[in-house]
């Protein structure tokens, strides 16, 4: 036995320490697990936490399982009871009390069942069945479907009812199958493999309703597995409720919480698509409307301009501007005749005055070449106003639509007036309206509009 103090190179723990080392070792070195026995000192303290001892004829395990495990149990332990309980392995450091924390509590019939179901599971999906690559797509518009299951269940019904309310076109087959029993996998697999080969439905529906473990036991087969893996029509499941999984859920391509639900899943909302289509075609509506007002709202822009540019507008305005130019050298000639007509009087009263003759005569003579010299002028530019004027009014008058309709040319009118001069406003029987030349008469289309040859 050794009597001296460790040297300063030896560790010396303290209790704190070494609990700490050895929970992190425990934690480290194990992953959960499963074990089993029978409780014992079951205590239920006020936190909702579960604290019993598992044990066997030859030793126990303290064990834990806190309050949000504890309120999902499918079933109330008791001491005495025989349980399964998987866990991780850790160490309670204040006490240095060793024990399992528990996530999962069976009871130990329906733990054998799990542990099989695990096992297949993680056998299937080491293969590779789970994979999402291997996920066929679902048909969107599925017009055949095909359902396995008990014709004289509750599912078949909700299945039956909800097809017909969401997707009422689509033809259903229903392949029978017991869905519980030592003959349910073998069933169902000749039936989902009589629906595939059929080719009847595009989309197979596999359902049942609720039950215990046991009861949904024949849809964790593997060869029902297998089976499904190998279709080729795609399969939604419905199997039990929505807590309930099964081997089939995980192959299928589409998993549903309940057979209603899979009905849901593998068609369209037909009631929802109308209410969609009717929101579409209000909307369509609304925008051709929109679009209707914008297009009038042009054509009226369209239509004052052309009316500012009209040749009688036009015309107009050139009269207007040619009689107030009369006018201003009427104005003009007269205020000019007056000046004249002052400076006359004027200059006879100087003459009156003076009385020289010769003055007189001369100055007689240059009022008149002078009065000859404006009339010329005035004369002229009348001339010239006038022959403008007619000019303009030619040329107004030839590219007018008078004048184009009296070289043989038509304007092509609807029945309300408007004019028609686009290929599209043109279909076979339209019936149109033809201004000629002092004339007008009606005429309907007999053809599709062709291409010009002035294009």
């Amino acid at each position: 036995m050794q009597t001296a103090p460790p040297g300063p190179e030896t560790h010396v723990y303290r209790p704190a320490e070494l609990n700490r080392e050895v929970r992190l070792h425990l934690e480290a070195g194990f992953s959960r697990l499963w074990v089993r026995g029978e409780v014992s000192n079951l205590a239920r303290p006020a936190s909702g936490h579960l604290y019993f001892t598992l044990k066997d004829a030859r030793a126990q395990l303290r064990c834990a399982l806190f309050r949000s495990q504890a309120s999902g149990l499918a079933f109330q332990p008791g001491n005495g009871s025989e349980i399964l309980v998987r866990g991780r392995l850790s160490l309670y450091e204040p006490r240095g009390d060793y024990q399992l924390i528990a996530d999962t509590v069976l009871e130990a019939g329906a733990g054998a069942l799990a542990l099989a179901f695990e096992a297949l599971k993680q056998k299937l999906a080491a293969e590779g069945l789970f994979d999402e690559a291997a996920k066929r797509a679902l048909p969107r518009w599925p017009r055949r479907i095909s359902v396995v299951t008990s014709p004289s269940g509750a599912a078949i019904r909700d299945i039956l009812q909800t097809l017909a309310r969401r997707w009422p076109h689509a033809q259903v087959r229903i392949y029978p199958s017991a869905v519980q029993g030592e003959q349910a996998p073998a069933e169902l697999v000749r039936a989902v493999r009589a629906a595939d080969r059929h080719a009847f439905g595009e989309v197979i529906i596999l359902a049942r309703g609720g039950g215990s473990l046991e009861d949904l036991w024949a849809f964790n087969d593997e060869a029902l597995a297998r089976t499904l893996h190998d279709l080729d029509t795609p399969v939604v499941t419905g199997i039990g409720h929505e807590t309930d999984f099964s081997i089939a859920d995980f192959v299928a391509d589409l998993r549903a919480p309940t057979p209603t639900g899979a009905a849901v899943a593998a068609t369209p909302d037909g009631p929802g698509l109308r209410e969609q289509l009717h929101r579409t075609d209000q909307r369509l509506a609304n925008a051709a409307r929109h679009q209707l007002r914008q297009a009038m709202q042009q054509l009226d822009h369209l239509q004052q301009r052309l009316s500012a540019h009209h040749p009688k507008r036009r015309l107009a305005q050139l009269d207007e501007r040619f009689e107030t130019s009369l006018r201003r050298g009427r104005d003009a000639m007269r205020r000019v005749l007056q000046q004249a007509a002052q400076r006359l009087t004027a200059t006879r009263s100087r003459l009156e005055t003076t009385q020289p003759a010769r003055r007189i005569d001369h100055l007689e003579d240059r009022v008149g070449q002078a009065r000859q010299r404006l009339q010329q002028t005035m004369r002229i530019r009348l001339e010239r106003d006038l022959q403008r004027l007619d000019a303009t009014t030619r040329t107004l008058h030839g590219v007018g639509p008078l004048a184009v309709l009296q070289r043989g040319y038509a304007v092509v009118r609807d029945p309300d007036g408007h004019p028609l001069t686009r290929p599209d406003q043109f279909s076979a029987g339209q019936p149109v309206n033809l201004l000629m030349h002092r004339f007008e008469i009606s005429a309907e289309i007999t053809g599709d509009p062709q291409p010009g040859k002035f294009e």
